[in-house]
């Protein structure tokens, strides 16, 4: 998905997660410049990831809906997963062939 194939975009979801906030909040959350987070925020916003809420001078954004937040906890439970130790893999049983018939 393109929504998750950029860092930025899933750091700018994850502050996201915390309730609305504006372009220079998340940027300020994520480490990304201003205009970077407007950049990343409109493309999640046409991927129907982000809504905005314009009021004044200021544009407000937010999950979409809930289901944003469950596809979040779904990534990071996969990372926990992934990061985890691998048991080593079960030895593979010895197996002698058949004696040969005369």
């Amino acid at each position: 998905m393109r929504a998750f194939a950029a860092g930025s975009r899933i750091r700018l979801l994850w502050a996201l997660l915390q309730g609305e906030r504006t372009v220079e909040q998340l940027a300020e959350l994520t480490g990304l410049g201003v205009s970077g987070a407007s950049h990343q925020l409109r493309m999640l916003r046409q991927l129907r990831f982000v809504a905005v809420r314009r009021s004044g001078r200021h544009a407000w954004y937010r999950l979409h809906d809930e289901h944003v937040g469950h596809l979040l906890a779904a990534i990071r439970h996969h990372h926990e997963h992934i990061d985890a130790p691998v048991a080593p893999a079960p030895a593979a049983p010895h197996v002698t062939a058949p004696a040969a018939s005369a």
